[in-house]
């Protein structure tokens, strides 16, 4: 997976593909490629109702356990 920003490149966008990445590909002007486009979201926000609820006595119970064992 790479990650790059879009650049302005006349009246088009392109992406530039870095030097290493594409000798490590042998890729060449004019070498036609497949890329897959996914817009970089933001990760708070995809994690955001990931996890269950927790109830208050829940928590409470959890942090008795853990006082009792290190404090």
């Amino acid at each position: 997976m790479l990650n790059c920003k879009i650049k302005q490149i006349g009246n088009s966008v392109g992406i530039i593909i870095p030097n290493e990445i594409a000798k490590g590909m042998s890729l060449k002007p004019e070498t036609e490629v497949i890329i897959e486009i996914r817009k970089k979201g933001n990760p708070l926000k995809d994690l955001f109702g990931a996890l269950p609820e927790i109830s208050h006595e829940d928590v409470k119970k959890a942090r008795k356990d853990l006082e009792s064992k290190f404090f």
